[in-house]
């Protein structure tokens, strides 16, 4: 399926391998995002507020503050291995969240969630960076984050449907089951005698000056998506009366437009160059993110500018992925362990600041603050990009 993208210059291991890759990143991706679209639902469920809720959002993204130790085993781990650990405690974390029943037991499903994904995804991304050239990895690195997209309009999507036809809670285990399938799949596929960390990436990389501007990209990426991601849900219903079902047509809407972001991302990446691609995504969400604020009572602006600003983001985090697991390049799980650590980070931080503001000014504040985060980002990846020249 999705191996017809990619031509004979690339390693029959690859060609062999992406599907499998690309559905692991996808069920594992629609179990981290299925939360956000749904949290007021959550809220009621666990009889908290959506302020609170976010409280257990930021206690889990924290979990980033991991990303480096776990992008230094990476680096010298067997990577079948280290996504394989990634895919059990993903599915376990889902299986916590559906049983939890109260704040703290969803919180900590949160928190192992987030972990485990820095694990599969870092473990994943170093992979193909052991068997894909830098300057091809742009277009195997966005056929890959196709599933960013597809997670929204296909899992997402189905678990919203099992939330909406029962529970929340048999949303979650939809996910569960779905991660089993995909994890067996990986685990007795992908072929054990390459996965195996090359001796090259033993020596241990010193990290550039001029990284900290793309783990600071990351950091306020992040937190720019966060803060509208994880107050739509709500804003849609209080705003504008959408129901569970509503929702899940504005998830698929976002999964579309995510789709062909990333399939932009993957043929012109490489071709303008990533710091390039990355300044172009978050402008457009600078664009779309001042529409927003001044229309966030107005259904026909804020529904089509979420949807392009959330298509920006996607283009730009999918063309900073190459960038990043190559700041460092003898060891590539390090700068991708930071970068991946610093956004989960900025994921942490406006999450709690989002709700928070959420409740106390409406959709006003977490609309404004993304677009401040997004035009602070535009900043950053150009003093970086005058820095590597």
């Amino acid at each position: 399926m999705f191996n017809r993208f990619i031509d004979t210059s690339y390693a029959p291991v690859v060609r062999t391998n992406v599907n499998r890759l690309v559905w692991g990143r996808l069920i594992s991706n629609a179990c981290y995002r299925f939360a956000p679209p749904f949290i007021a639902v959550i809220a009621r469920g666990l009889d908290v507020s959506v302020a609170e809720i976010g409280i257990a959002f930021t206690i889990g993204e924290f979990a980033g503050l991991l990303s480096p130790v776990i992008g230094r085993y990476v680096d010298r781990a067997n990577r079948l291995v280290a996504m394989t650990a990634g895919m059990v405690l993903i599915t376990a974390s889902v299986l916590l969240a559906a049983f939890s029943t109260n704040l703290v037991m969803f919180a900590a499903a949160m928190f192992l969630m987030s972990a485990s994904k820095v694990l599969f995804d870092t473990s994943l991304i170093v992979w193909v960076n052991d068997h894909v050239p830098y300057e091809k990895r742009g277009r195997i690195v966005g056929i890959i984050e196709t599933s960013w997209a597809l997670s929204l309009f296909i899992g997402v999507a189905i678990m919203g449907i099992a939330t909406a036809l029962i529970s929340w809670r048999a949303g979650f285990l939809v996910g569960a089951v779905a991660m089993v399938i995909s994890g067996a799949l990986i685990a007795t596929g992908l072929p054990r005698h390459d996965a195996h960390a090359p001796p090259k990436e033993f020596i241990r990389g010193k990290i550039p000056a001029n990284a900290w501007l793309i783990f600071a990209c990351s950091f306020l990426l992040m937190g720019a998506s966060q803060c509208v991601s994880i107050t739509f849900g709500p804003w849609f219903e209080d705003e504008f009366g959408f129901t569970s079902a509503a929702l899940i047509a504005v998830v698929v809407a976002l999964g579309v437009f995510e789709l062909v972001s990333s399939i932009g991302s993957s043929r012109v990446t490489d071709v303008w160059g990533k710091e390039i691609s990355v300044r172009r995504g978050v402008v457009l969400m600078v664009i779309t993110g001042c529409a927003m604020s001044v229309g966030t009572h107005v259904s026909l602006i804020a529904l089509p500018m979420l949807i392009l600003f959330i298509a920006g983001f996607e283009f730009a985090l999918v063309s900073m992925l190459p960038l990043a697991a190559n700041l460092v390049p003898t060891a590539g799980g390090i700068g991708l362990g930071l970068t991946v650590g610093a956004g989960t980070c900025g994921r942490a931080v406006f999450s709690s600041v989002a709700t928070r503001l959420y409740d106390s000014v409406g959709p006003v504040g977490p609309a404004v603050s993304a677009t401040v985060l997004a035009a602070l980002t535009v900043v950053a990846i150009t003093v970086y990009a005058r820095s590597a020249r």
